[in-house]
């Protein structure tokens, strides 16, 4: 299994505004009375493009729910799997749909796509062995954010490009007695220690598997070098930083207990707006590309799509209404509605300084999260191995070949490995 689209290059390319929706007729919201039902996660952008939906849509469906929780990649799997499933729709990112595929849990959309969609541009076409299995419509990464009057006032030159400059940063802003923790990253135990180390051994060059097989090959120097860099900068974040996910550090960041942040873009529209923080750190806030090991390197990020899904145990009826509202969401007025709560992928998109960021990074060459089958497994086995290195309980070469093995034994179990 591999991505084929232009979705991820745009990306890379500069993240181009790509699609039009027609919108002089009105929405059309396929079959009626049906049921619509879904799952998706819980940030801005995502609530932007269900409202959307809802308001186009829900006057002709039997019933039109949705559950926006931070739980959706933890349950949405058991929840699309009985037939009829719970959800008509799970909205997912890369490596979410995967999670989906895995289990062969969502359908392909190239009909509901020649139906609905003439005016999707193609490369917001998410094609997996020649089907359309997502349709994506923003795009996402982590990134820094800094507060320039703290590194001003600590003697700080510049935003940091480089990981040596993020530490050094820190450093003086402790030294300056400004913060004892200066730094928040999304380090809570599980897929967000998983997905912290993604970044720092994509920026060194790691490789997650043998080319063409599903052999790991984490436990190297770049795995080493990774949970080096993952260390030096933890020694600058809150104590409790295996505790904190999104919520947790945009929290601080907004109550002003933090000067230098590895984030998600999708966080940019909420720390910069107006609410539950002071105009001192809202006016203060950069975002900026991830940093990099070497000046001019890869960035220390994953580049990420949204998009939209349709569940494989509905009726075709639910599938094509529910497909046909979402789609409906879509449009240039939902987007210049929202504009700072995403980096859209759609058409009437102006970026603004919340999606500078995101922006910078993708420019600066970060690669996409990998988009194969046993991605999601790897992922499970770093968030859950290398707590014992970050609490000095064990070393990364230790925590590396822990990783491999637990690995190993979920890979033969799922046949990914004999």
């Amino acid at each position: 299994m591999f991505l084929r689209t232009t979705a991820a290059a745009g990306l890379m390319a500069g993240l181009m505004s790509t699609a039009a929706f027609a919108e002089a007729h009105g929405p059309d919201c396929g079959p009626e009375g049906q049921s619509i039902r879904i799952l998706a996660s819980d940030f801005p952008a995502i609530h932007a493009v269900v409202d959307a939906a809802e308001e186009n849509c829900a006057g002709q469906a039997a019933e039109f729910t949705r559950n926006h929780t931070t739980e959706a990649r933890q349950i949405m799997n058991a929840a699309l799997t009985p037939d009829p499933a719970e959800y008509t729709s799970v909205i997912v990112a890369n490596a979410t749909l995967t999670q989906l595929m895995n289990d062969g849990l969502v359908r392909p959309l190239d009909d509901l796509v020649e139906k609905y969609g003439d005016n999707i541009q193609p490369n917001l076409l998410i094609k997996i062995g020649g089907n359309t299995m997502a349709v994506a419509f923003m795009a996402n990464s982590q990134h820094l954010f800094v507060r320039e009057d703290i590194l001003e006032e600590a003697g700080v030159e510049g935003i940091p490009a480089t990981f040596d400059e993020l530490v050094d940063a820190a450093e003086k802003i402790r030294a300056a007695g400004i913060m004892e923790h200066p730094l928040v990253m999304n380090m809570q135990t599980g897929w967000n220690v998983g997905e912290t180390f993604n970044l720092f051994f994509l920026a060194h060059g790691g490789e997650f598997f043998e080319p063409g097989t599903a052999e790991p090959t984490v436990n190297s120097e770049a795995g080493i070098a990774a949970l080096e860099t993952m260390a030096r900068l933890v020694e600058y974040a809150h104590p409790d930083h295996l505790t904190q996910a999104s919520n947790e550090t945009q929290a601080l960041w907004e109550a002003g207990q933090a000067a230098l942040g590895i984030m998600w873009g999708s966080r940019g529209s909420a720390i910069l707006d107006d609410e539950g923080s002071t105009s001192e750190v809202t006016e203060n806030t950069v975002l900026a590309a991830a940093p990099s090991v070497e000046p001019g390197g890869v960035p220390g990020a994953t580049l990420w799509w949204d998009g939209i899904t349709i569940a494989k145990n509905v009726s075709d009826e639910e599938a094509e209404a529910t497909f046909a509202a979402l789609v409906s969401g879509l449009t240039s007025e939902m987007v210049q509605a929202n504009n700072d709560d995403a980096v859209w992928l759609l058409d009437g998109f102006e970026p603004g300084p919340a999606a500078a960021g995101v922006s910078a990074t993708a420019q600066g060459g970060a690669k996409p999260y990998p988009m194969i089958p046993q991605i999601g497994i790897m992922h499970t086995a770093l968030g859950n191995e290398l707590v014992g290195f970050l609490k000095g309980e064990e070393s990364a070469e230790q925590a590396l070949a822990d990783v491999e093995a637990a690995y190993r034994d979920a890979a033969k179990e799922a046949g990914f490995l004999q």
